[in-house]
């Protein structure tokens, strides 16, 4: 646990924790995203893809990939003196989705990262956080050469509900990733406040 005194002769001051969830298809970028937004040197769990793994790995369309997360990505901001963002990056293969739900616990919401490319590959971590209601934005990673859509569509492609925010970023740029993260802590409090709000008979 952080810390910090915030003047001189005063107690230490406990920050409220919060923890986003980062997910999506393998090589979508979750773990440059984290890397790019997070204060401290990222924790990485990254392996180098293998021969062993090459049956089960799909790279095409990432043939310049090299390794893999096989546990998870773990980053730090610090918003404000009492309040620190921790964000977590899933693995991406099928075989690691086992670690899915110890990451999830007690997570505000999620970015599912997805590349327009290969879109389907963020199927599963879609179908994952609304099964368990957590909120989530997806965020199109605009990788060079691919091709545009409005959110609209990506929208209709994913079969989002109409409430889920689709935002266009690059994992790259620290700001970018940022205002991805800003957007999943307003769709996690619209949303726990709609929860709150009493049925209308």
């Amino acid at each position: 646990m952080i810390f910090k005194r915030s003047e001189r002769g005063k107690a230490p001051v406990e920050p409220v924790t919060l923890k986003i969830l980062v997910a999506g298809g393998f090589g979508v970028g979750k773990t440059t995203l984290v890397g790019a937004v997070s204060e401290i040197k990222p924790l990485r769990t990254e392996e180098l893809l293998s021969e062993a793994g090459r049956p089960v790995d799909d790279t095409s369309g990432v043939s310049g990939k090299h390794t893999t997360t096989v546990a998870m990505d773990f980053g730090r901001i610090t918003l404000r003196e009492d309040l620190v963002l921790y964000v977590f990056g899933t693995p991406g293969q099928d075989r690691f989705w086992f670690l899915w739900d110890e990451l999830a616990t007690g997570a505000l919401g999620a970015v599912v990262l997805a590349d327009t490319r290969r879109l389907e590959d963020c199927f599963a971590a879609v179908d994952y956080f609304e099964r368990r209601s957590i909120p989530f934005v997806v965020g199109v990673n605009c990788f060079e050469g691919a091709s545009r859509y409005p959110a609209d569509a990506v929208r209709q492609a994913l079969d989002l509900d109409p409430g889920v925010p689709v935002v266009m970023c690059d994992a790259r740029e620290r700001q970018s990733v940022k205002e991805v993260l800003i957007g999943v802590v307003q769709h996690a409090m619209t949303t726990a406040a709609a929860a709150r709000e009493p049925a209308t008979t």
